[in-house]
């Protein structure tokens, strides 16, 4: 695959239900190693977008590519085997088992080259071996969505959908993911596809935004460039952006 070339592409994706069109006409692409933020008000489109993009929406039209591979017609788990992974807006850990079990357990059902290697790089990247053999109902909440987002990390995954993973967050444990997220695009050149609320946050960190109103892309750019468009301001941002 060459370099230039962008980890994920959407092209005039397209989910309907019936007469509902959630998601209209959408494309836009991912560029390796980088953070690709997703606005937009409730009901916009963006959860379903991750949901098309994981293979849990069959498209009403449109193709999907990863790596440069079309997956449209892939299932979930073959895409998660050719590198494409994502965490919930709940948490799927298991309350009762330790972390270390857990993060070694999905390493393992990934079939990762070495499960146990790369479960203790994913436990030390994300600050969770200090807590490796607590039980994750012993951890405190913004522990439990380091877990959540490790289970997602375990076998290298080249992309990563995260939705609202910061949700019920304090202003303090949104700081450190927002950290964790840089280090992931910096570190193990991870492309993060995030659908997050915290509009500060995510303008923060992305390099760059996509909006949504209505199921169609009404913005998409750097940061800066879509939070200047008056109508992005006026759909969602507000006169005080």
């Amino acid at each position: 695959m060459s370099p230039d070339l962008p980890i994920l592409q959407m092209k005039d994706v397209a989910v309907h239900y019936g007469g509902v069109k959630a998601v209209d006409g959408v494309s836009f692409d991912l560029k390796r190693g980088e953070i690709h933020g997703l606005i937009g008000p409730n009901g916009a489109g963006k959860s379903t977008v991750i949901d098309a993009i994981s293979g849990r929406r069959r498209l009403t039209h449109g193709s999907i590519r990863l790596k440069g591979a079309d997956i449209t017609q892939m299932g979930v788990i073959e895409r998660r085997q050719r590198g494409l992974a994502r965490s919930f807006q709940r948490t799927s850990i298991f309350a009762n088992m330790t972390t270390r079990a857990q993060i070694h357990l999905a390493a393992h059902t990934v079939g990762a080259e070495a499960p146990d290697e790369d479960a203790l790089h994913v436990m030390s990247q994300l600050d969770l071996t200090d807590v490796a053999d607590a039980a994750a109902n012993r951890l405190g909440y913004g522990q439990q969505r380091r877990l959540d987002l490790a289970l997602a990390l375990v076998g290298r995954p080249a992309v990563l959908l995260l939705d609202e993973p910061m949700a019920g967050l304090s202003p303090q444990e949104s700081a450190d993911l927002a950290t964790h997220l840089t280090r992931l695009t910096q570190d193990w050149n991870v492309s993060i596809l995030l659908v997050e609320h915290d509009t500060d946050t995510l303008f923060s960190i992305s390099n760059s935004v996509t909006v949504f109103e209505l199921g169609r892309v009404i913005a998409s750019g750097r940061p800066d460039d879509v939070r200047a468009e008056p109508r992005v301001r006026e759909a969602y941002l507000g006169s005080a952006a």
